[in-house]
């Protein structure tokens, strides 16, 4: 039961799709066995980020693959490789950062398309698999290590790498499937959708950088996923995709709901966001089940990515 009046709706439309000329339904993956047995996956799109000149990165996670998208909608195939990755983030210096969850965190670069190890365990031990990442203003890293944990096996990780001095700080341990991530504004507040839990946590940061009090910011209403890719507006707002109801949510500072951001297309697997085009406030999302990128217009700026600072 919500004690909130249902958000307005606001509508997408389709910004590019994958061409078919990249797509073979018949390309097999150890991930498609594991994640969507049975099914046939010709792409499964996730971690849209913006470079310098406008274009969006995106990542195709069974078929190791990262796309550079034009701002006309033109595809580029920019690495193919032995990994799944996930979440993708540029770092000012041009280097980009792929939560591969293969392999761990990984390394770009853009024009060679060469992919390399960049942080792929702790002290010898293997991630579980690690989903999305993020910056803060200061180039400290944020990412979540989901593997196969749930409510079943609520042992997911929050973790925080420092660049520059090489440490890693684990957040939280308890997570059921962490996903996305974001902070806010001021970067006192790291949020972190929880798919299997079907919420989103708020993890206050503390001046000496840890973390205490962490609760539940918002419970989504159920359904067949839950939580995934979020993104942060200037005025602190929390865009939320809602994995299996072909959706996103949209909740201000408060955790009060303001809109529902729907699917043009029928597509139920909206998986992830980025703010981009001229003014900032165009969002474009991952609709991972149909291949697809929508787009649509929201009266905020997104927050500024750290790799466009």
């Amino acid at each position: 039961m919500s004690l909130y009046p249902p958000p307005r709706d606001i509508e997408t439309s389709v910004f590019t799709t994958v061409p078919d000329a990249f797509l073979d339904p018949e390309r097999r993956s150890d991930w498609i066995d594991a994640n969507k047995p049975g099914q046939k996956v010709p792409s499964f799109l996730e971690g849209p980020s913006f470079d310098r000149s406008g274009g969006l990165f995106v990542t195709d996670i069974p078929h190791g693959r990262v796309f550079r998208v034009s701002d006309q909608g033109d595809w580029n195939l920019v690495a193919d490789y032995d990994g799944w990755p996930n979440g993708l983030c540029f770092h000012k210096d041009g280097r980009v950062l792929i939560a591969d969850y293969k392999n761990g965190i990984m390394e770009l670069d853009p024009v060679s398309g060469r992919v390399s190890d960049f942080l792929t365990h702790i002290h010898s031990e293997a991630f579980k698999g690690v989903n999305d990442l993020i910056f803060d203003s200061k180039g400290q890293l944020y990412f979540t290590d989901q593997g196969q944990s749930g409510m079943h096996d609520p042992t997911g990780r929050v973790f925080r790498y420092n660049l520059e001095t090489e440490q890693l700080d684990c957040l939280v341990d308890n997570c059921p499937s962490p996903n996305g991530l974001a902070l806010n504004p001021e970067e006192t507040v790291l949020y972190v959708g929880m798919t299997r839990g079907n919420a989103v946590w708020r993890l206050p940061i503390l001046p000496d950088g840890s973390t205490s009090k962490v609760g539940i910011f918002t419970q989504l209403v159920g359904g067949v996923s839950g939580a995934d890719g979020l993104a942060m507006d200037v005025e602190g707002n929390l865009s939320v995709c809602d994995a299996g109801n072909g959706c996103v949510w949209m909740f201000s500072k408060w955790g009060e709901p303001l809109f529902r951001i729907r699917s043009c297309t029928g597509g139920r697997t909206t998986t992830n966001l980025a703010y981009g085009g001229p003014n900032n406030k165009t969002l474009f999302i991952t609709e991972s089940d149909t291949g697809t990128i929508l787009q649509t217009e929201l009266p905020t700026k997104g927050s500024r990515m750290f790799g466009l600072i």
